[in-house]
């Protein structure tokens, strides 16, 4: 199971935020995941070993000023991952689950950049890129090999943990 709905947020302060913005972003963005793991559980344990790889974010683990909902919804997501893994460890049901954890990745996500950027897709990507060691906007690819290790019995002993596809920058 990969679990990789989500959108983003108001670019809020959190004094400002609204709770309709808060609601909308926790729905998509956690309760999402928690259904999938939900439903798909007694399918992955009846043919295990199996994995559960749910997309979170850099912003689940290094916090943004004026992004509080989605930091706390991929927060969330990161620590649900794991208790899920710990869940279906300690029930011996051989099916892990980990989290991936990227960065700024050329996806419609970034248009509310682009558009603070007045529309301008190169300028937008010089300044996220800014804070990347790597000095780059991230490809889909890079995710999704991510994801592929994950889900690939080639990871058969790494469970409750996050992968970081961040081009660096949470090393700083």
């Amino acid at each position: 199971l990969v679990n990789n709905a989500g959108i983003g947020c108001d670019f809020v302060t959190a004094e400002n935020d609204t709770l309709e913005n808060w609601r909308r972003v926790q729905a998509v963005n956690v309760e999402s995941v928690m259904l999938g793991c939900k439903h798909a559980m007694k399918h992955l344990r009846a043919s295990a070993p199996a994995s559960i790889v749910n997309i979170s974010s850099i912003a689940g683990l290094v916090a943004a000023p004026n992004m509080g909902a989605y930091n706390a919804t991929k927060a969330a997501v990161w620590l649900y991952s794991k208790t899920v893994a710990l869940e279906a460890a300690r029930a011996g049901w051989n099916v892990r689950c980990n989290s991936v954890h990227p960065v700024f990745i050329k996806t419609p996500i970034l248009d509310p950049f682009v558009a603070m950027a007045g529309g301008d897709e190169e300028l937008a990507h010089q300044k996220l890129m800014r804070g990347i060691p790597l000095k780059r906007i991230g490809e889909p690819d890079d995710v999704a090999y991510a994801v592929l290790y994950l889900a690939s019995d080639e990871s058969k002993f790494v469970t409750a943990t996050e992968l970081k596809v961040d081009g660096g920058l949470s090393a700083q």
